[in-house]
């Protein structure tokens, strides 16, 4: 099989295109072949070393994917080959910057008709993350306000909408090329961060979901209510601390089931969230996508066209 990997630790320089031997199924598995693949914010840690993970290499990067079952493991009943499927790899596992996976049956999901391999790859890490995040770790409820950091964000974008899908008041940071289309998102506000500081609308938030990290993460306490909770993604496996007693830093577990990637699956088709912007690669283009990946400035999510 073709696939982007990487030899070393380093820059984006260190991508080679190239092939590699084709993935067998293990007991419980399925071989998939990816169509669509997309490349996440961690990605680029892992590949200059800064998350410290020692990589056995050659080694492809990539969590998140959307394609066609081509071979089942021993025991494997529900699904059989051809049918269309999404996921996200266990924690652990990497992988999708090639044109097969394999991977357990059981965290994979039947990729809805109406939802093409392009927009359910786009949806599957983002959406995981941002209904773990604002769900399940800060229990966003109806009439409540939450600011979301980032808000183009291929997390963040999914964030907005469901937090609005939820029934809460959202407030948004962007750039002011992206003040429009995070508004179009559903935002009942936007902050240009160019042009004022946020914490300037004061402590008036019940939740923060930040997905900015530096010193964004660490200011946005500031705008916690007393009793508030932040959730974090962008500041490693612990959310920073807390300069205040009265609120809660939260840093969401994010795992891995197929339900999750059902609720995504369904809240995309019932149109209560929809894909972000994609802008489109071939695997060979891998460097190019972590320049842009590591320079944070992109609206929507970067997408690998496998096939």
């Amino acid at each position: 099989m073709k696939a982007a990997y990487i030899e070393r630790n380093g820059g984006p320089e260190v991508f080679q295109y190239g092939d590699l031997p084709d993935p067998k199924p293990g007991a419980g598995e399925i071989v998939v072949d990816i169509v669509a693949a997309t490349v996440n914010g961690a990605d680029w840690r892992v590949r200059d070393g800064g998350y410290g993970t020692a990589l056995k290499f050659p080694y492809v990067l990539g969590r998140d994917f959307s394609g066609t079952v081509s071979a089942l493991g021993e025991g494997v009943t529900d699904f059989k080959i051809g049918d269309e499927v999404f996921a996200v790899l266990p924690p652990g596992q990497e992988g999708t910057y090639a044109e097969k996976i394999a991977i357990k049956a059981e965290v994979v999901a039947k990729k809805p008709a109406g939802l093409s391999h392009v927009n359910a790859a786009a949806l599957a890490l983002t959406g995981l993350t941002a209904i773990n995040a604002v769900d399940d770790t800060l229990k966003l409820k109806r009439g409540e306000t939450i600011l979301i950091q980032g808000g183009a964000g291929g997390v963040a974008s999914f964030a907005i909408q469901f937090a609005k899908h939820v029934g809460a008041t959202v407030i948004s940071t962007a750039s002011a090329a992206n003040v429009d289309y995070v508004r179009s998102l559903g935002a009942d506000r936007v902050i240009d961060y160019g042009q004022e500081d946020f914490t300037r609308i004061g402590q008036i938030c019940d939740a923060v979901f930040e997905t900015v990290g530096g010193e964004v993460a660490a200011k946005s306490y500031e705008v916690l209510k007393a009793g508030g909770r932040a959730a974090f993604i962008a500041s490693g496996p612990k959310a920073p601390p807390s300069p205040r007693s009265d609120v809660q830093g939260l840093r969401p577990p994010v795992p891995r089931t197929r339900a999750a990637m059902e609720r995504i699956a369904q809240l995309a088709v019932s149109g209560a969230v929809k894909p972000p912007e994609v802008k489109l690669f071939k695997l060979s283009d891998a460097a190019e996508t972590h320049r842009i990946s590591q320079g944070r400035h992109f609206r929507g999510k970067l997408v690998f066209q496998v096939r």
